[in-house]
């Protein structure tokens, strides 16, 4: 079968085409017959290698995908083959006290797909028939496929972490990535009102017609935190949703009113900021972290849109062949929405 693969850590030249074995599916596995696959920044810091990080190689890279269900091993009666599915890229132990409370994101062993464990940009993959939903009905192939990390990501952040309620402002850094789409898209759908920050008027431009209230360029404000909170009336607002670390903890901590909250899950611009304890404790402020979601998060997320008939932003769409192409797109930040490959 073929696959997109690396064999050592670097740059886009270590991304390989290949024939590689067809997998078979274990006891409470599902072979995937992948139609589609979505590119994530994790693909980027796998390539590259990260310290500690050991994979068996070659190792295929991505964690989304979308298929159809090709073969299952013993004791699936979860799924059939020929059922159209999306898959949740997280695979927890599903038996520790923190899986059975529902909290499989949390659980010691959590891996992702593509990341510690076997990917999915190939024609057959293997993946926990636990971890696969049916496949929202108006979406295409790569458009499900798009949905399931960033989304699921965007969903927890905001309602499992952050307890984001209707008609509440919130600060989106970074728009155009992935799960800063998702987020602006949940946000509005709910009720709330998004500004958002990039470096590209034409992103801001776009994301205000997708239905953002305000948009700052944050290399133009003088001060985008500022900005923020003057938008909201000088109050701040309730909510800062971040995708990219360092840079950017201090212009939420300017933009939020007193009891709002940080949420965050990425660190593009760096893992280490400086926190002003102070101002954490006398504005009541919550910081929160957030990595992937739960299993209902997962539903939960995928019953919205299908409902919302909501569909995932999209950039552009490559064959598997070039995805080396397509990872040097997301890698100079030239995108807008998600990039998807086609299997």
């Amino acid at each position: 079968m073929r696959a997109a693969y690396i064999s050592e850590f670097g740059g886009n030249e270590k991304v390989t085409l290949g024939e590689l074995p067809e997998p078979e599916p274990g006891p409470g596995e599902v072979r995937l017959a992948v139609k589609a696959g979505a590119l994530n920044h994790l693909d980027i810091w796998v390539r590259k290698g990260r310290p500690g990080l050991e994979l068996k190689k070659p190792h295929v890279l991505g964690s989304d995908a979308s298929g159809i269900v090709d073969k299952a091993g013993a004791g699936v009666t979860s799924v059939k083959p020929g059922d159209e599915v999306v898959v949740n890229p997280g695979v927890s132990c599903m038996a520790c006290e923190f899986c059975l409370r529902g909290d499989q994101s949390e659980c010691p062993s959590f891996k992702l797909l593509g990341f510690q464990l076997e990917g999915m940009y190939a024609e057959k993959v293997l993946v926990p028939a636990c971890n696969l939903a049916p496949k929202p009905p108006h979406l295409s192939w790569e458009e499900a496929a798009a949905l399931n990390l960033a989304h699921l990501t965007a969903w927890r952040m905001l309602f499992t972490r952050a307890r984001f309620k209707a008609g509440e402002t919130v600060l989106i850094h970074g728009i155009g990535g992935g799960v800063a789409l998702a987020a602006l898209q949940i946000v509005t759908m709910f009720g709330g009102r998004a500004v958002v920050t990039s470096s590209s008027d034409e992103k801001l431009a776009r994301a205000k017609a997708l239905g953002a209230a305000h948009g700052i360029n944050y290399r133009t404000s003088a001060d985008p935190g500022a900005e923020a909170k003057a938008w909201s009336g000088g109050r701040g607002v309730d909510l800062c949703v971040d995708t990219a670390g360092a840079a950017t903890v201090p212009v939420s901590f300017a933009a939020l009113r007193r009891g709002g909250r940080i949420v965050t899950c990425g660190v593009t611009s760096g893992p280490k900021a400086e926190v002003n304890l102070q101002m954490l404790y006398w504005n009541h402020i919550g910081f929160l972290g957030s990595t992937m979601g739960s299993h209902e998060d997962f539903r939960s997320m995928l019953a919205a849109v299908t409902h919302a008939k909501l569909k995932p932003v999209m950039d552009r769409v490559y064959p598997l062949a070039e995805a080396a192409q397509a990872l040097a797109r997301m890698e100079a930040g030239a995108q807008f929405g998600k990039i998807a490959l086609t299997v």
